[in-house]
């Protein structure tokens, strides 16, 4: 169905191709998985086969990239549209009308088909996508897993045979991101729908991959085969296929349920050992410079004053002030203490009777479905949003009430979106930037983004970076500042398994250091590794508030996959079942 041969992409001014040597065969109706490192070319490979690349993208195509028989080369995407649907990483950025059901028409209007066809492929697209009840509401009221349906569902009605996914599940919650997963098998497995599809977070998706193409990085040709046979060589894997290389099991598991069938010796290895918990570190911090704590009125504008999202960057303190980077303070008291918080937004209660202390050196991982609540409590903490009750205090000052050239002292928001952090043309501007606003020395940022992903050139536009670089650079430009109370909104939506493990490293030397870490994510391996404390949303509302293995382990969508295999024991990682088997012998 889809052919490449010998094909390679370059863009102006790069150093390397981004993709080179791609010679394969995706066959008819399988679900084929692309997987590989952060930044070897996956976005651009996906683009290659609906035309964006390079009639959208620019750059370079050598070779021949043929979809049923037509060649992208010659064809434009929209001369490609009734045979290949693109479904990119963020729904709403694809969506063109207000409504589900207007939607679902735009793409069949677009390449004119009849009234009477296009009514029926709506009612044939709700029926299968479980939209019906969905047909007549606002798409903006929509949850994350609904509108990454619809988005399919849109580019389903001309009836493509190719369905191309760029991270189709890595701003879903588990339970968003399962139904996302079902309905791409039934489209592969009932309708016989190609499905190429790339993805980060391989724990959810490799077991329902009939062939894995692994793109390794540079110098290196791609590789295409069984899930299984390219997992074992692959440097990007999930969590059960490295506990399965851990115990020695072949073939190896791609699903919790094989690795459970296979891991009675492991379970048994394990009796009587207590996995290393996640703690809480008691550090000594630094006293910082600036003001002393409590200094809330000094900083504070006229009561009530919103802040809303486009002044995110001013608010952050890009390039308002250059304020020296704020240590953790010396006292024991809380960072930041919510106290019966309630957020209202329009006619819906995002929050309401919302308690959290952050104590400093504490890292927290908010979780929940889409829409529970937890971005709301992240804009509050950092005071672009005003409560409609009880209240917020950070480092002593109320956030929303405070200059944000203060209040950037004291704490340091990563949004899900990085672009709304970088502004300037390279990635060696947005660091001497990020050096200057945090009165850092310089080449403090540029060391950063190194160690979060090493390669990065300085003179590459962030817009031509992946968006787990993106996501990388703008980590890198607020940690850079240092602040006491760090904020992390879905920080690893993107990023490879690699990249994540550098970013727990980071994130754990500063929780050592005294520097309080709140993050929101739907990643249950991240907080599995990072988190000492998980608090749950629903609805606005926390529902629970532990330790990481007291509350995860008990929640089937909350629980990583080491937990569910190795049940009801309270291991969380393979690092914790790496560390227990240290006396060398094989379970």
């Amino acid at each position: 169905m889809i052919r490449f041969e010998n094909v390679s992409v370059s863009y102006d001014g790069a150093v390397s191709p981004a993709i080179r040597g791609v010679d394969l065969t995706v066959p008819e109706g399988e679900l084929v998985l692309l997987v590989g490192p952060s930044g070897v070319g996956k976005s651009t490979l996906l683009g290659a086969v609906s035309g964006l690349v390079p009639h959208f993208t620019g750059g370079t195509l050598r070779g021949r990239v043929t979809v049923d028989g037509r060649d992208t080369r010659t064809h434009k995407p929209r001369e490609l549209a009734d045979l290949v649907g693109t479904v990119g990483q963020d729904p709403l950025a694809h969506f063109v009308t207000d409504t589900v059901e207007d939607e679902l028409a735009y793409g069949m209007e677009s390449v004119g088909l009849a009234r009477d066809v296009m009514r029926r492929r709506v009612e044939e697209t709700l029926d299968l996508l479980g939209l019906a009840e969905l047909r007549e509401r606002p798409i903006a009221t929509l949850s994350g897993g609904q509108q990454q349906r619809v988005a399919i569902g849109s580019v389903l009605t001309p009836h493509p045979k190719v369905l191309v996914l760029d991270e189709p599940t890595s701003a879903l919650d588990p339970a968003a991101a399962e139904e996302v997963l079902a309905v791409l098998q039934r489209l592969v497995h009932d309708l016989g729908t190609t499905v190429l599809l790339a993805e980060h977070r391989l724990e959810r998706v490799v077991q329902y991959a009939d062939q894995v193409i692994l793109l390794p990085g540079p110098g290196e040709a791609p590789r295409m085969g069984a899930p299984a046979d390219i997992m074992a060589a692959s440097p990007v894997h999930p969590p059960v296929v490295a506990l399965g290389r851990l115990a020695g099991w072949t073939p190896l598991p791609l699903s919790v349920r094989d690795a459970r069938r296979r891991a009675t010796a492991l379970r048994e290895h394990l009796t009587g050992r207590t996995p290393a918990q996640v703690t809480a570190p008691h550090p000594a911090p630094e006293t910082p410079s600036g003001a002393a704590p409590g200094a809330d009125a000094a900083g504070e504008g006229a009561a009530g004053e919103g802040r809303p999202a486009g002044k995110l960057r001013r608010l952050l303190g890009r390039r308002a002030s250059a304020a020296p980077a704020a240590a953790p303070r010396r006292d024991t008291g809380a960072v930041a203490t919510v106290t019966g918080l309630g957020v209202r937004r329009d006619r819906v209660e995002a929050l309401r009777r919302v308690d959290l202390d952050v104590s400093p050196g504490e890292t927290i991982a908010l979780m929940g479905r889409n829409g529970a609540g937890k971005s709301t409590l992240l804009s509050a903490l950092v005071g672009m949003i005003e409560p409609t009750s009880g209240t917020v205090v950070v480092g002593g000052r109320t956030p929303h009430r405070t200059r944000p050239r203060d209040m950037v002292r004291e704490v340091g928001l990563v949004p899900q979106e990085p672009r709304d952090l970088l502004y300037a043309d390279t990635v060696a501007a947005e660091c001497a930037a990020a050096d200057g606003d945090a009165g850092a020395a310089p080449g403090t940022c540029r060391a950063l983004v190194a160690e979060l992903l090493p390669g990065i050139q300085g003179d590459t536009h962030p817009r031509d970076l992946s968006e787990g670089q993106r996501l990388a650079l703008a980590l890198a430009v607020v940690l850079t500042g240092r602040p006491p109370l760090l904020l992390l909104d879905e920080p690893t939506r993107g990023l490879d398994y690699a990249a994540k493990a550098r970013l727990v490293g980071l994130l754990r030397d500063l929780a050592a250091r005294g520097h309080a870490i709140v993050l929101a994510t739907h990643d249950v391996e991240l907080a599995a590794e990072l988190a000492h404390r998980v608090v749950i949303l629903a609805d606005g509302e926390v529902v629970a508030d532990g330790p990481t293995a007291e509350v995860v382990v008990s929640s089937p969508a909350f629980a990583p996959q080491v937990a569910k295999i190795l049940a009801p024991e309270k291991w969380l990682t393979v690092s914790q079942v790496r560390d227990a088997l240290d006396d060398g012998t094989t379970p």
